[in-house]
């Protein structure tokens, strides 16, 4: 059994990508710019590559945030103020939420008899407006967000700083849950933890990438963490 179980908060327990199409959307149809569903997905993919960059500490977070919509514009030939669009994205996405399936009795059932932390990369006001909209903080005995701690998943340094805070730690009794290989799962084999691959479309596990458990449905995590 798991006494401490580390959770990812998005696209393991609340729906990103759905968050990030409507705020997108949102955004750009304040700015003029058609937020067609080929733009929206354009936007998610150069996002997406940026925020592995930021995991490869190949980029800032401070660069990150307008570099994506200047990315977006210069394909879209649109002159726009990358740094005015970004605050208004994300004031927007940071207002409501959507559960992944079954995440709800995730939580209900698993601060019962387990020691629940949240470790999330993004920046702060973005996912604690998220959270705190969802009302799961109560389940949490800490809320770890990389914006705040100074370092990112999987960043080794994350983990140390999450597991000083934690009581009465322990690398044996740990698993962390997550959507994203290279940021959950690789940093909790960098930080000497258990790992559960959530895999909800059953991707094929790439070669030469380990983990000890995967589960397509949170329903199944349960009597994987005891």
């Amino acid at each position: 059994m798991y006494r401490i179980v580390l959770l990812d908060l998005d696209d393991t327990l609340l729906d990103f990508k759905k968050t990030e199409a409507a705020a997108v959307s949102q955004t750009l149809a304040r700015f003029g710019i058609e937020p067609t569903p080929a733009v929206v997905q354009r936007y998610s993919e150069i996002n997406q590559s940026l925020w592995k960059k930021l995991e490869k500490r190949e980029i800032t977070r401070e660069k990150l945030l307008p570099h994506r919509f200047e990315l977006l514009f210069a394909e879209l030939a649109v002159n726009e103020d990358s740094n005015r669009v970004q605050a208004v994205y994300e004031k927007t996405l940071g207002t409501g939420h959507y559960f992944i399936d079954g995440a709800p009795e995730l939580l209900q059932t698993l601060s019962k008899n387990h020691a629940l932390y949240l470790v999330s990369n993004g920046t702060a006001s973005v996912q604690r407006g998220r959270i705190a909209s969802a009302g799961i903080e109560p389940y949490f005995r800490r809320m770890f967000i990389s914006h705040e701690i100074g370092y990112n998943k999987p960043d080794i340094r994350f983990f140390e700083a999450c597991f000083a805070e934690i009581d009465r730690f322990d690398k044996s009794e740990t698993i962390i849950i997550g959507d994203s290989l290279s940021s959950d799962m690789e940093g909790g084999r960098r930080a000497g933890i258990a790992t559960c691959w959530f895999n909800p479309h059953r991707h094929p596990l790439p070669d030469g990438v380990t983990v000890d458990h995967i589960v397509s449905n949170l329903a199944d995590i349960p009597s994987i963490v005891g």
